[in-house]
């Protein structure tokens, strides 16, 4: 028999299976759906709960419980059939994702949810299970380092040669570092990055006092700094 008729042979017999859904299979992709379905709120919960940027996104949320379940279900059809396999690969190999991941994180959530959806459909509950307790472990872990310190970003607007040495003084309890300080003529900015894990900008009314002080901004800043 020649490879030719050996492949010919298999999508003969996919084409066979396919005419005929047995009822282990049905019952197999019923739980598997069902669990992914499951899995994928937890870890829509997760990411709710521990997102770390400014403005949450729900669709994002709701896109990792879809991504779960429609890699589940593209695991079994391509596992069940070797003509749909193929004609998935096709599919996939001419679609272009432009959506851009700003976060880090995001794309851990992501590929979070395909391997979830890819274990269920083989079968391996027991590893998806394992697999979801080690990462929430994880996100919790590097959600707790995290909150240790709330990162800000100060700027300040003043006039004069003395006023920044007492904003620093004002700012000396927290932990802080200098990012830029720019001059025009009497004019002065000053960056800061700011870290304190207590709620209230108590700092902030001192600091508008302190004689020279025009105006303070205060951001939360949860990305990369270039400077």
């Amino acid at each position: 028999m020649s490879i030719r008729d050996y492949f010919k042979k298999t999508v003969w017999d996919s084409f066979a299976a396919s005419g005929g859904i047995t009822l282990d299979f049905v019952i197999t992709a019923i739980v598997a759906m069902t669990a992914a379905v499951l899995l994928g709120i937890v870890i829509y919960k997760v990411y709710g709960h521990y997102y770390g940027g400014v403005v949450y996104s729900a669709s994002f949320g709701v896109t990792l419980i879809g991504m779960t379940v429609l890699t589940c279900m593209l695991t079994l059809a391509i596992s069940s059939n070797i003509v749909i396999s193929l004609g998935m690969v096709g599919a996939l190999s001419i679609v272009r994702y432009r959506t851009a991941i700003k976060d880090p994180m995001d794309l851990l959530y992501l590929f979070w949810s395909i391997s979830v959806g890819i274990t269920l459909a083989a079968g391996l509950y027991v590893l998806a299970a394992l697999t979801m307790i080690v990462m929430i472990f994880i996100v919790y872990l590097f959600y707790h380092k995290r909150k240790s310190g709330v990162i800000y970003i100060l700027v300040v607007h003043y006039e004069g040669d003395t006023a920044d040495d007492e904003i620093l003084r004002c700012l000396s309890r927290y932990r802080y570092q200098v990012k830029s300080k720019t001059m025009r003529g009497s004019a002065c900015e000053l960056t800061l990055e700011l870290i304190y894990d207590k709620n209230g900008t108590a700092f902030m009314d001192k600091i508008n006092e302190i004689e020279g002080v025009k105006d303070i901004n205060l951001i939360q800043y949860n990305g990369e700094y270039n400077g």
